[in-house]
């Protein structure tokens, strides 16, 4: 019966994807008690090429080409964002397509409708069933007490195994493959 104008439908949709959360693994307690305060959107009608720099929480929804550094906030990428980029930022989410790497003070969320492509590097990742993921992921361990670290050899052990010596390999001294009979 009453026929809504373009504007209306479009402040409608704002209003429910701002009342609904985003991701029904967040945290909310690393969220700001007001979530418009010093918030910018990229809307999915924008394609910005090159760096962007903040001072806020930034919701991508358009296309983004270049790097993106708002180191000490969240960087939200929406289902209808297209970004090509590496990300410094506190808190990533991904919904949409993120090809590039990201590098986060704390966690990155992926939900299932994103598309990741790239690496991460954060305290901690969240992803949810259905995400397309191809990643490299480093999760950053916060730094331990110095005689945590240490063992009774030193402390120059090798990252992977925590040992001096070198992890076994699966060759053995005449190169051959231990695994498969010797005929």
């Amino acid at each position: 019966m009453f026929k809504r104008g373009k504007e209306t439908e479009r402040a409608v949709e704002i209003e429910k994807f701002e009342k609904t959360d985003e991701l029904s693994f967040t945290d909310r307690s690393t969220m700001d008690p007001d979530p418009k305060a010093n918030k910018s959107v990229i809307g999915e009608q924008i394609s910005i090429e090159g760096t962007i720099r903040g001072k806020g929480d930034l919701v991508i929804e358009g296309a983004v080409k270049g790097n993106i550094e708002v180191t000490a906030h969240r960087l939200t990428i929406g289902l209808k964002g297209q970004v090509e980029s590496e990300i410094h930022a506190a808190d990533v989410t991904i919904s949409g397509n993120l090809r590039g790497n990201v590098y986060a003070k704390d966690r990155v969320a992926i939900t299932k409708e994103a598309v990741f492509s790239g690496e991460i590097y954060a305290k901690s990742i969240l992803v949810e069933d259905g995400a397309y993921l191809k990643a490299k992921i480093e999760l950053v361990q916060e730094s331990r007490k110095d005689t945590d670290s240490k063992s009774e050899f030193g402390d120059n052990l090798l990252p992977e195994t925590g040992s001096k010596t070198p992890p076994p390999t699966d060759k053995s001294d005449n190169g051959e493959d231990p695994l498969v009979g010797a005929g």
